[in-house]
């Protein structure tokens, strides 16, 4: 008699719009015998402008249904602006499922510059985070870490990913304050503390007035990820798996195609 196949549970990957796209690309890599379910909260995008309390209500409450619909195995939360304000309450409030987070990755930036001067490109949500700070307080003391906010670039990055036009002055105004120099050094790491700025990094390259290091987190995160998930040697890739979610309801049609490429119906 033929021993039955395991059917696995999905991975659940959140993120406010599309740049979560980053960490599943990561984690299908890693985690082939698995399927996902991405979902993007682009009613809500982007989050750096909301207020903290209704955002965690926001992100709370829609946890409550994501969890009950799809019964994940574990959840990425691809966002540093969601992550560094609800992780916590998301465990409290779901004590049963296993959160993997994403936090601006300060600490390996400190690790390996060797100016010392390390600039963190993230949200303004991020950036007034006090997680954020305790991490540079942690793990960079001895670094000059400037925190650069910036507006308009998470918007940027998803008319970017959808091969809309964006011009080299407005990216650069965006990035420009994370280029320090100071007593003949100069920032040598810009930490990516947001999951849609990855995508943009060869214009990032391109632009930038020297070359440094553009530090993705993506990978680390998959890695984060594979590590709490059992490995099933009988699974069987489950195709009615691998699709996205859109808050709004309403995806436009190339966000649609934009999912097809990634390998995710709409």
């Amino acid at each position: 008699m033929t021993a039955p196949t395991t059917e696995p549970k999905p991975i659940l990957v959140f993120d406010s719009g599309i740049g979560g796209l980053t960490v599943l690309r990561e984690a299908r890599v890693l985690m082939p015998e698995r399927g996902f379910v991405y979902v993007a909260d682009d009613a809500g995008f982007p989050y750096g402008g909301w207020e903290e309390q209704p955002l965690k209500d926001r992100i709370i409450s829609l946890f409550a249904r994501l969890l009950a619909e799809h019964d994940p195995e574990i959840c990425i939360i691809a966002c540093n602006t969601a992550f560094t304000l609800v992780g916590a309450d998301l465990r409290a409030a779901f004590p049963d499922m296993t959160f993997v987070g994403t936090v601006p990755a300060i600490k390996p930036a400190a690790e390996r510059t060797r100016s010392g001067l390390v600039s963190v490109l993230a949200t303004p949500g991020t950036v007034k985070r006090a997680y954020t700070r305790d991490l540079i307080q942690s793990f960079a003391g001895q670094c000059h870490v400037r925190l650069v906010g910036s507006e308009n670039l998470a918007r940027m990055a998803e008319a970017y990913i959808r091969g809309e036009p964006v011009s080299d002055e407005a990216v650069l105004q965006e990035i420009g304050q994370c280029f320090v120099e100071k007593d003949g050094r100069k920032t040598d790491i810009v930490v990516l503390a947001c999951t849609h700025y990855p995508f943009m990094a060869n214009l990032f390259r391109r632009l930038a007035p020297w070359p440094v290091d553009w530090l993705d987190p993506a990978e680390a995160i998959a890695r984060r990820a594979r590590s709490l998930v059992p490995v099933l040697a009988d699974a069987v890739h489950p195709e009615a798996d691998d699709f996205a979610v859109f808050t709004s309801g309403n995806p436009d049609f190339a966000t649609r195609r934009l999912m097809q490429g990634f390998g995710l119906r709409a």
